[in-house]
């Protein structure tokens, strides 16, 4: 018999002290206690001890209800989609086609839809084959007879399918798949970069700073900062959602009246929203504010031509600096307090770059995944180049720019429809410093439907890739220094803009499911699975409360890489796509302490009558037409979701690659294919934008 070890006295943390002691009573109503030493009473109870079969029976009921809790809201999720499927996809109820007014749309969607039917021949023959028993030709450690010893006709096309798609087919996919697996890499590669220069920004408490405060005097009589004048600009075009909240905004700056003009550049080509803006233009004015309606009769340009157009107004002179914010932009009274003085003793400072903050980022789970991305972008990608490059893209709006940058550097150009990059390269090339502010934020909106978002995405990738093509010749040929001129052309342009797309939907859209049925062209795990689960996880690392939401965003990503690749080639190659203008659709939304601002302004001056001087008894009616028009009641529309065809081809195409992937027992092959066939089917039924409960 083996001897028995026992060394747990041996790290005993105490030692027993005391003799035993028993204790009988001769009551026989109670028990017997032994006391083991005079500590043993005292000591924590295992939690073995006190379970009976009762509490494990209670427990078990309480881990079934749950699984069936779990169960019911998957059944109930499903029935919903199925729901949704049968009444866009079958009946057509309250839906419309998405339009494809280009032949590239027409195009990729005739790819893609190929891809589809031929993905399904390939699947319906391989069932058979796997029903028959030779998916064994698989493996290749087994012999294969010759096509002369099979009986039948479909085992010979079945050996002839293996052959070429050994020799042929899957070469060329391996290929293909090594040369997006290393952009992937290299684009990964770039994010750490980013994220580990956040880190350092965080640890060394980086950010611009104001030297002293320059607003504070001990002068009794004023203050000693000498204010520049400052050019604010509002442009919009049909903003009826939300161009009053914009407005009173901007006219609640904090500056001396003397020193600053408010120019509303309204481009709206319906006059009763026109009428409006100047209703709000001209009750600012009765206030005291100095701001003024222009109106442009040719809508030349977008908004780089109504930019241009103010600009070249003769009393734009007199100005030194020039803020721009969207109609949906609602800055804090402090904003040009936090900005302009980092101009002071500061010639080469060019552009002021503030963050932007969403009123309606928990609208649903739409402008949820967008605040990932954009939380991503200000705080990681824009900060990190202000610190280390100065030098990032404009964001158009919530900025204040230094007039004197803008003229030399050629003003706004209607080249393109991303105006704000492109002057942002060129004053970069010019050699004009930019900051990043992260810590002075605008409130905004991201887009709440899928259908503004996604004309919003395609103006924001397919404008760069023109751009490109157009700045090109002027970046080699600049002045900046050789390591600049790297990182605008491999970096910002390439990588960032073109790289990233184009490898998104090639791999995860195109190639992972040609690889169900080219087995031999297999992506390994890594690629599919653990980097980019990591790669989301940096991103969202600057939004820690949407950590919940990581799976949806990486599926939802890839998802966006359909519109993200055709605006990339519709820029790249010089389509008309890559000249629409679309205005962003917008809600209308404030935030909570806009809304009680408001509501106590509108108690205290519900009963006072407005006094408009130097305005005639014709302005005065026309302005009492409009609040008329305002109180009247809007019939509310009903939404018509719209069904987007790419998006549901790709769908089909990924389900039916995650069934083939169930023929040869890929787990996790199945899992990410069928969430993602799930994710564009969810996208091209317009459901990624409905409301939250």
């Amino acid at each position: 018999m083996a001897p028995r070890l026992d060394f747990s006295n041996w790290w005993a943390k105490d030692t027993r002290k005391g003799n035993p002691v028993v204790v009988t009573m001769e009551n026989p109503n109670f028990s017997v206690v032994e006391i083991d030493g005079p500590d043993s009473a005292f000591r924590p109870v295992e939690k073995s001890r006190g379970k009976n079969a009762k509490q494990v029976t209670w427990v078990l009921l309480l881990k079934a209800n749950r699984a069936v809790g779990c169960v019911a809201w998957l059944a109930t999720v499903l029935w919903a989609l199925l729901g949704a499927i049968k009444k866009r996809l079958i009946h057509r109820q309250g839906v419309t086609l998405a339009s494809e007014k280009l032949g590239k749309g027409k195009l990729l969607f005739r790819v893609i839809r190929v891809f589809l039917v031929t993905a399904l021949a390939i699947l319906a023959f391989e069932v058979v084959a796997y029903l028959q028993g030779w998916h064994y030709f698989n493996n290749p450690s087994l012999h294969i007879p010759k096509t002369s010893d099979l009986e039948g006709v479909l085992h010979m096309v079945y050996v002839a399918w293996l052959t070429f798609r050994a020799d042929y087919i899957a070469p060329l996919i391996q290929a293909l798949s090594k040369f997006c697996v290393l952009l992937f890499l290299i684009q990964s590669a770039d994010r750490m970069v980013l994220c580990l220069g956040c880190l350092w920004i965080k640890y060394k408490k980086i950010k611009p700073r104001i030297v002293g405060d320059p607003f504070k005097s001990d002068d009794l009589e004023g203050s000693g900062y000498d204010y520049p004048m400052v050019l604010v600009q509002i442009p919009m075009c049909n903003e009826k959602e939300v161009y009053e909240q914009s407005i009173s905004a901007v006219c609640q700056l904090d500056w001396p009246k003397d020193r600053i003009l408010i120019q509303v550049l309204d481009d709206s080509d319906d006059e009763s929203i026109q009428w409006l803006i100047k209703a709000e233009v001209t009750k600012w004015s009765q206030r005291g504010i100095n701001i003024i309606y222009r109106h442009r009769l040719v809508r030349t340009g977008y908004k780089a031509g109504n930019l241009k157009s103010a600009m070249g107004c003769d009393y734009v002179k007199g100005y030194e600096f020039v803020a721009i914010f969207d109609a949906d932009f609602q800055p804090n009274p402090d904003f040009l307090k936090q900005t302009v003085p980092h101009f002071k003793d500061n010639p080469e400072l060019g552009l002021v770059q503030a963050r932007w903050s969403f009123v309606n980022k928990d609208e649903n789970l739409l402008t949820r995944l967008q605040n990932i991305n954009l939380c991503f972008h200000f705080e990681v990608e824009q900060q990190v180049n202000g610190v280390f490059l100065n030098f990032f893209g404009f964001n158009g709006t919530a900025g204040v720019w230094r007039i004197k940058a803008l003229e030399e550097s050629g003003g706004w150009l209607e080249r393109t429809t991303v105006e704000d990059m492109d002057i942002a390269v060129r004053a970069h090339l010019n050699g004009w410093k930019f900051i990043f502010l992260n810590d002075v934020k605008v409130l905004c909106e991201v887009p709440e439907s899928y259908e503004a978002y996604r004309k919003q995405q395609h103006r924001w990738h397919s404008g760069p890739m023109q751009l490109f093509r157009l700045c090109l010749p002027a970046i080699i040929t600049s002045k900046i220094s050789v390591c600049k001129k790297a990182n605008m052309i491999l970096l910002f342009f390439l990588l960032r803009k073109l790289i990233l797309p184009f490898y998104s939907f090639t791999l995860f859209c195109i190639i992972l499911p040609l690889t169900m049925f080219v087995p031999e062209a297999e992506l390994p795990v890594w690629v599919i699975c653990y980097v980019p689960v990591f790669m989301s996880f940096l991103n969202i690392l600057p939004a820690p409360k949407s950590f919940p939401f990581i799976v949806p965003y990486l599926l939802f990503e890839n998802t966006m890489s359909v519109t993200k690749f055709n605006a990339m080639v519709s820029g790249l190659f010089q389509l008309g796509s890559s000249y629409e203008w679309v205005v962003t659709k917008k809600a209308g939304r404030s935030s909570e302490s806009d809304l009680l601002a408001v509501a106590e302004k509108d108690s205290k001056t519900m009963n006072q009558p407005q006094i408009y001087r130097g305005a005639s008894e014709s302005d005065l009616s026309e302005l009492n037409q409009i609040k008329e028009q305002k109180e009247v009641a809007q019939v509310p529309v009903k939404k018509v979701n719209k069904i987007y065809r790419k998006e549901l081809a790709l769908a089909f195409l990924l389900l039916t690659a995650s069934v083939r992937s169930l023929l040869s027992a890929q787990g996790v092959h199945f899992y990410f294919l069928l969430f993602q066939g799930v994710t564009f089917l969810l996208v091209g039924l317009d459901l990624i934008g409905e409301q939250m409960s």
